[in-house]
């Protein structure tokens, strides 16, 4: 889940007292909140979505333009760009096939994580209001599998994407998470497989600081320009990061018995441990090293569709045990 802003908070905190040099014991104390146990996710036996390919089914919850959907839908399809030719590198299926590592050290054989974009539903009469809560969104699966606007998957290889607009308040959204996985039965009475589905909102009039960084100013920390946005809109190239951040925690732990480290309830998982990382040098308050457009000026780490570029959070990799970057 992408609930990592109180500790980014804790960390970015502690540096600027450091470096200060006039904190010592604030720093101290500072330090034993956010002293962490070595980054290790921990595989607790359970199911992963891994039959390929997992289709990715979203809800438009509230009004979004064309463009702003064209951006994740081209970004949804780069997950497995290898199916339409060669993507310019680093690309976004390069980050992705990641996850099948994950895959390879559950089941100790070769696996292929092949991501796409499914079916799609649009609700622009904002049919439950504009506030919800997380029983809200679950409903909106439910409704819209029981409708059949989007279909049940045949296998284990579904996520049911929710996106809320930007004038659209959710519960918890802003205080505590950017966006997050869970699953939940396809009607109230049936008792059929569990559906895996995400949520992420669209930040730019709530909480851009929160969950739009870097292309907006942090809430907390050090204050360093924002970056230029890769696709010019910095609702939803901040939405892009978080939509990396669940999806990647919806195939890897699924149902809270996947890979992760801590409490199952608020685990840290695949992206969400690696909180801040874009680039190689990343600190508190700084991205990292990326690449840069020479006509936008936009930062990105990641090639996809139709020439689109994104920049993606760092994955913490099984192999290495240590969180990945692109560049």
């Amino acid at each position: 889940m992408v609930n990592s802003g109180f500790l980014m908070a804790l960390r970015f905190l502690f540096v600027v007292c450091v470096v200060a040099l006039s904190c010592s014991a604030e720093a101290r104390k500072l330090e034993a909140l956010v002293e962490e146990e070595p980054l290790v996710l921990t595989y607790h036996n359970g199911p992963l979505l891994s039959s390929a390919p997992i289709d990715v089914h979203v809800v438009w919850y509230g009004k979004f333009t064309a463009v702003q959907r064209s951006i994740v839908a081209d970004y949804l399809q780069s997950l497995g760009a290898h199916l339409h030719g060669k993507a310019k590198m680093p690309s976004v299926n390069s980050w992705w096939k990641t996850t099948e590592k994950y895959q390879i050290a559950a089941s100790n054989h070769a696996a292929v994580s092949i991501a796409r974009l499914g079916k799609q539903k649009i609700d622009e009469t904002y049919s439950l209001g504009k506030s919800l809560k997380r029983s809200d969104l679950a409903f909106l699966v439910q409704s819209s599998v029981k409708s059949g606007a989007l279909p049940l998957p045949e296998k284990n290889n579904a996520v049911y994407l929710v996106l809320t607009a930007e004038d659209v308040l959710v519960e918890g959204f802003c205080m505590n998470s950017c966006g997050y996985h869970a699953n939940v039965l396809p009607s109230s009475t049936d008792g059929q497989k569990l559906l895996s589905y995400a949520w992420v909102g669209n930040s730019v009039t709530q909480c851009p600081g929160q969950c739009a960084w870097p292309f907006h100013q942090p809430l907390y920390g050090p204050q360093s320009p924002p970056l230029i946005a890769p696709n010019g809109d910095v609702g939803i190239d901040g939405m892009i990061i978080n939509i990396a951040t669940v999806l990647a925690g919806a195939v890897t732990n699924p149902f809270n018995t996947g890979y992760f480290q801590g409490d199952a309830a608020a685990p840290l998982e695949a992206v969400s441990a690696c909180p801040g990382i874009y680039g190689k040098g990343a600190y508190p308050g700084y991205a990292g090293e990326l690449l840069v457009d020479g006509t936008t000026g936009a930062s990105y780490n990641a090639h996809g569709l139709n020439g689109r570029q994104f920049l993606l959070p760092a994955m913490w990799d099984p192999a290495t045990k240590s969180c990945k970057t692109l560049i």
